[in-house]
């Protein structure tokens, strides 16, 4: 959403996933980004996501069982109302997908600092 809305971090963002292997991104949290972009902006939004996750050749990776399962787990020890890092439910999706892959995350926000989650230093 950073490159999306132009936000101070878009081009290091840019720059960090043109120089990774492999950018992956998890259904669920496509599904999300999609909502608040159709919600926002309409489907141009949604249109204009879409076209960034094909110009920045992100994979989106389907939810496997060994995803779900591991999405509950930052939850538990990380969620909000829980923890200082508070995170929702499409936060446990990123958490899930980037475990489950052993890749660092990209994330802006305060969040993940919190959690035990390896993350790209920008």
């Amino acid at each position: 959403m950073a490159i999306i809305y132009a936000e101070p971090e878009e081009l290091i963002f840019i720059q960090l996933i043109n120089e990774s292997e492999d950018c992956l991104l998890s259904a669920p949290s496509y599904v999300e980004s999609s909502i608040v972009m159709g919600t926002k902006h309409g489907d141009q939004g949604v249109e204009n996501l879409k076209l960034l996750i094909e110009a920045l050749s992100i994979i989106i990776v389907p939810l496997s069982a060994e995803q779900a399962q591991l999405a509950t787990e930052p939850f538990l020890k990380f969620g909000k109302g829980r923890h200082p890092a508070k995170l929702n439910m499409g936060d446990c999706f990123s958490y899930a997908l980037a475990k489950s892959t052993n890749q660092p995350l990209l994330f802006k926000g305060n969040d993940f600092i919190y959690t035990d989650i390896d993350r790209v230093i920008y």
